[in-house]
């Protein structure tokens, strides 16, 4: 499982399209957001926003495992991979752990243009937990993204991965901030896996541990995402 991780790892970080969209596009969206018009360029805007960015750039690195995995199904990579003694959920799980991977460089990218660019400050121990929990975080995403691309075509994958990005993105207040939503649009954000995601990070800025709550409801959504993940693995086996 461990030389698939690494052909997993290999073949994402050579791809051109994930260097500009899975780490440029965040990093540009947040310099925009925090640096034109005049609005909403105060220091805790801008590490809201970073934060926020940051979660952005590591759900689009997660979710683009499964546009790869419909590549993979599409070619007949999967095909090959069901001959070897790897059973359904450690071939997830080794997929997951390499997706998981690609999305650190998303989130450093994020941070540091927040650090050097924008001049947020924060405790050394603020940045390394907050990288580590949006790191962490991100997987309940992967195994979104798995799920969709062992159960959709390719080209299906592209579209339903986008659409899941830019809508969870959004409802959950990664771009703006849920208090400015309608009270029953907030009441329905505060429970989005990506809300609580960047409640992770959020609550690190801010010089505390994560609510129980966020913890457990992200703990849900990994179980609801894993078993998706599975579930869509062994029907493509059944499918293919």
């Amino acid at each position: 499982m461990f030389e698939y991780i690494k052909l997993e790892m290999r073949r994402t970080l050579r791809d051109a399209s994930f260097v500009v969209f899975g780490i440029g596009m965040p990093v540009l969206m947040y310099l925009l957001f925090t640096n034109i018009g005049g609005g909403g360029n105060g220091d805790d805007w801008k590490v809201q926003s970073m934060i926020g960015m940051a979660a952005y750039g590591a759900l689009g690195a997660a979710m683009n495992a499964g546009t790869g995995v419909a590549a993979d199904k599409a070619i007949g990579w999967l095909r090959q991979l069901r001959i070897a003694p790897l059973a359904p959920t450690r071939v997830v799980t080794g997929r997951a752990i390499s997706g998981s991977v690609t999305v650190l460089p998303g989130i450093l990218a994020v941070l540091l243009s927040g650090a050097l660019i924008n001049g947020v400050r924060l405790d050394a121990w603020q940045w390394i937990v907050l990288t580590l929990l949006l790191w962490i975080g991100a997987l309940p995403f992967t195994m979104l993204g798995l799920g969709n691309g062992y159960r959709l075509s390719a080209q299906a994958t592209g579209v339903v991965n986008v659409a899941c990005l830019m809508g969870l993105a959004i409802l959950g207040g990664l771009w703006f901030p849920v208090s400015a939503f309608p009270g029953w649009l907030r009441g329905i954000a505060e429970y989005t896996p990506t809300h609580r995601f960047a409640d992770l990070g959020w609550a690190t800025s801010q010089g505390h541990a994560p609510g129980l709550a966020t913890v457990a409801l992200m703990g849900a959504w990994l179980v609801a995402f894993g078993a998706y993940a599975v579930v869509s693995y062994r029907r493509s086996a059944r499918t293919a």
